[in-house]
Parts: C-alpha cells; sequence; structure tokens
C-alpha cells in the first residue's frame, strides 16, 4: 500500500501528578469498579438512575446510531475489494425488412435470447481501497470512543445533579431548623416586649429576620425540582416520571486514585479517539497517493445468445469475453498534488488536536486533585467556625436575657453561624462533586482495552 504507515506521535506526559504530592484524602481511596464507577457513593437510587443512561438517554442514542452508521461504512469501503458480479436476461424480436430475393414482399423476423453474467474487480494494486477501509475503521473507532465519552459525560452529569439536589435537600433541613429557632427567638422578644423590659424594635427586628429565613426556604424548593427534573431526562425519563425522595448529603467523600499519569492516555476515551482520528487522517494521505498511479480492473463476460430458447445453452450459442483495463490521469493541473497536501496538514491538524487533547486532560486531574485538596482543608476549617458560632449564639441570647447585651448581638451571631452552615453545606457539595468530576477526569474506569479491535468494528456482512 502506498502512502505511510500510521505511528503514534509522542504527547506530552508527566512523571508524577503536581497536585497529588503531600496530600492524603480525608477517607481511604476507592478503586472505581470497571463501568459502574457510581457505586462507590453507596447509593442505590443513584445506582438505578445511572443504569438507565447507557440504555435511554437520547443523547448517548445518538451517538450510539451514529457508531452503527460509521460500522455500515467500513462494510461499505471494505465491499470494494470483491469483485462486483451481475447478471443480464433479455429477449429481441426484430426485422430485417422486405425479403426481395423471395418476391414475397414479406419481412424476415427473428427473436434472440441473452443469457449472461459479468464480472469486475479493480485489483487495488497500489492500497487506494484498503487505505480508505483502514481510515474508515479508524474513524470507526473514534465514534465508538465518542460514545463512550458522551455516556461517561451524561453519566457525570447526573451524578453531579443529583448532589445538586441532595445540597438542596440539605439546605431545606438547614433553613428548616433556622426558621424554628428564629422562631423560639422571636416568641423570647415578643415576652421581654410584654414584660416591658426591652424594646419593640427587638421584637420587629426577630420578625425581620424570620421573614427573610422563611422566603430563603421558599427558594430552595426552585431548584430542587429543577435538579430533579435534569435528573430525570438524563435517565431518559421525563420529568413527571421521576420522584427522588429527600435526602441529604453524604458525608464521606471517595476519591479514587490516579494512578501514574502515563496511564491517563489508556483511560480516557476522548484522548482514543483523538488518537484514533490521527490514524483515520494518516490512511488518507495513501488514498490520495494512490491516485498517482494507474487504476488496474479486469472484466469477464460469460453467457449464451441466440435463439429459440429452447436451445438457447448451448456451445453453439455461448458468447464470452476477458479483458483488462489501465486507466492514468496525465495532467491534472496539480490537483493529485493539492490533495495530498491537503491530507498531510489534515493529519498535522489531528495530531495537534491529540496533543492538546492529553494537555487538557492532565489539566482536568490536576484541576480535581487541587480542589479536593483544597476544599478538604477549608471543610475541617467550616465545620470549626460552625460550631465557633453555635456558641456565640448561645452566649448572645444568654447576654440578651441577662439583660447585659442588645438583641442586635444575637441578630449577629444568629446570622454568623446561618452563613457558616450553608458555606460548610456548600463545600461539601463542591468535594463531591470534584470527587465524581476527577472520575471523569480519570476515564470512568474505561480503557482503551474496550475499543473495539480492527477486525470487531464491522460485523461480517453477506457477500451477496
Amino acid at each position: 500500500m502506498v502512502g505511510p504507515d500510521y505511528h503514534r506521535p509522542a504527547a506530552p506526559v508527566p512523571i508524577h501528578y503536581k497536585e497529588l504530592a503531600g496530600w492524603v484524602p480525608a477517607q481511604p481511596a476507592d478503586m472505581a469498579s470497571k463501568g459502574d464507577w457510581w457505586t462507590i457513593y453507596h447509593d442505590p437510587l443513584l445506582n438505578k438512575l445511572e443504569s438507565r443512561v447507557e440504555i435511554s438517554n437520547q443523547t448517548v442514542r445518538e451517538y450510539a446510531a451514529q457508531y452503527a452508521e460509521a460500522q455500515a461504512t467500513v462494510q461499505e469501503a471494505r465491499a470494494g475489494l470483491f469483485p462486483t458480479i451481475g447478471g443480464t436476461a433479455g429477449v429481441t424480436r426484430s426485422s430485417t425488412g422486405r425479403a426481395a430475393s423471395t418476391g414475397t414482399g414479406r419481412g424476415v423476423t427473428s427473436t434472440q435470447y441473452t443469457l449472461e453474467a459479468t464480472a469486475s474487480w479493480d485489483l487495488d494494486v497500489w492500497g487506494r481501497i484498503r487505505r480508505q477501509v483502514q481510515s474508515d475503521v479508524a474513524a470507526a473507532q473514534v465514534s465508538a470512543a465518542d460514545l463512550k465519552n458522551a455516556t461517561l459525560s451524561a453519566q457525570g452529569t447526573l451524578a453531579t445533579d443529583y448532589i445538586e439536589l441532595q445540597y438542596e435537600d440539605s439546605l431545606q433541613d438547614l433553613l428548616q431548623a433556622t426558621v424554628k429557632a428564629y422562631k423560639e427567638a422571636l416568641r423570647i422578644t415578643h415576652d421581654q416586649v410584654q414584660a416591658g423590659t426591652t424594646s419593640p424594635a427587638d421584637e420587629a427586628a426577630a420578625e425581620t429576620q424570620l421573614a427573610a429565613a422563611e422566603a430563603s426556604l421558599v427558594n430552595v424548593g426552585v431548584l430542587r425540582g429543577q435538579y430533579e427534573h435534569a435528573v430525570a431526562v438524563l435517565a431518559g425519563l421525563t420529568p413527571a416520571d421521576l420522584t427522588i425522595p429527600h435526602a441529604t448529603l453524604a458525608h464521606d467523600v471517595p476519591v479514587v486514585p490516579p494512578g501514574v499519569p502515563s496511564v491517563l492516555l489508556q483511560r480516557r476515551p476522548d484522548i482514543a479517539a483523538a488518537e484514533r482520528m490521527m490514524d483515520e487522517e494518516n490512511a488518507l494521505i495513501g488514498v490520495q497517493i494512490a491516485a498517482f498511479y494507474p487504476d488496474i480492473s479486469l472484466s469477464a463476460d460469460f453467457g449464451w445468445q441466440g435463439g429459440p430458447i429452447g436451445m438457447l445453452i448451448s456451445a453453439a450459442n455461448r458468447v464470452w469475453s476477458l479483458g483488462a483495463n489501465a486507466s492514468q490521469t496525465l495532467f491534472d493541473g496539480g490537483e493529485r498534488t493539492a490533495a495530498v497536501s491537503a491530507a498531510r496538514a489534515a493529519y498535522d491538524a489531528s495530531v495537534a488536536t491529540y496533543r492538546q487533547t492529553v494537555l487538557s486532560a492532565f489539566q482536568q486531574v490536576e484541576d480535581e486533585l487541587v480542589a479536593l485538596k483544597v476544599l478538604q482543608s477549608q471543610a475541617a476549617a467550616e465545620d470549626y467556625a460552625v460550631r465557633t458560632a453555635q456558641r456565640s449564639v448561645t452566649i448572645a441570647l444568654n447576654e440578651y436575657l441577662a439583660g447585659t447585651a442588645a438583641y442586635t448581638s444575637v441578630v449577629t451571631e444568629q446570622t454568623a453561624l446561618l452563613t457558616d452552615q450553608q458555606a460548610a453545606l456548600s463545600v461539601q457539595a463542591q468535594r463531591l462533586a470534584a470527587s465524581v468530576a476527577l472520575v471523569q477526569a480519570l476515564g470512568g474506569g474505561w480503557s482503551t482495552a474496550d475499543l473495539p479491535a480492527g477486525h470487531a468494528v464491522a460485523p461480517r456482512q453477506p457477500l451477496l
């Protein structure tokens, strides 16, 4: 086969992950099971929803159809390696005109029957068809990797939305507890006003604070419903078909060990797609180079012509022919040269895309590692802040009841407590989301070993 053979270009791969140095996850590392990576979160409903994505998600099904189309394209290209065989059957009735010699004035009418088989075969001496098959196989592998990447993306988005939904549920619980505490504070200030020991302004401040908390509680329902609808659609359901029960954020944050950086090249489906695209473009260079060489083909024809039909298949009526043909373009104004240059440029572009995909993959892993590392420290700080704020609220309320402090100090401390509690919940949600994002960045348990081999891309089809 003319044209360059494919060799995977080198890609920038670090020796180790920068953000992994000196960091020990708070929870024991948990290796994602192959394929079902979401099981590390130990949530039965999440497991059920995630298992639907590969089957029912419409975006994933679109990519599955594109892969099936790519498989058919490979089979179509492979058909060019085989001879094309056809058959014809016909009948012709004709007249020679008037027969003057006989004096009858009548024409001679005859009927001729034809039964023939034809065959033609492009010998593909220079490998043009084989290079096209090679390119189409690589394109089908690109499509298979894209399918897995789309599946992983949908599964990751579903898990993230599910976490955000649980964050809204946790926030609802927090605001309900806060509203209850503010109602108790309002009762206390009302009793103090009735007893004449405090100003009505304190009661008004307590009412304002309670109203603000109740408004925030109502708003939680909007986002909660939107996340539930998003999860339903990702699972291939209508929003009306899915109701997710109230649940709170998980406390443990599983962290999948990233392993050696070089392994990432085998884990990521988008990297595999970019690598296979290089093979696809490289093979197309050979297709264009083959245009410089003669196109050689064979043809054959065998059958019977004559009549009557009862004696058609006989040695006297047999016809046959064999032929060989070679065609060569002698001048095209530089069209073939330009086509080769364009194919080489497309290959160079695919190499750049591959290397950029690798760089982006390492960036995503490093981003999630640093996020998990920093958020772990922030979570500890927020937990401490919440405990401190809770003590401050208790102290401020006791001082107010003792008459040694104004109610504004109680409001200030209660506001600070709610802010710290919301921040702690937000950080926990971010940690869980970063855990999901790290699983995605590491390929979700996928491996290039799962990529269909060249001989398995297109199923065997009947030759006829």
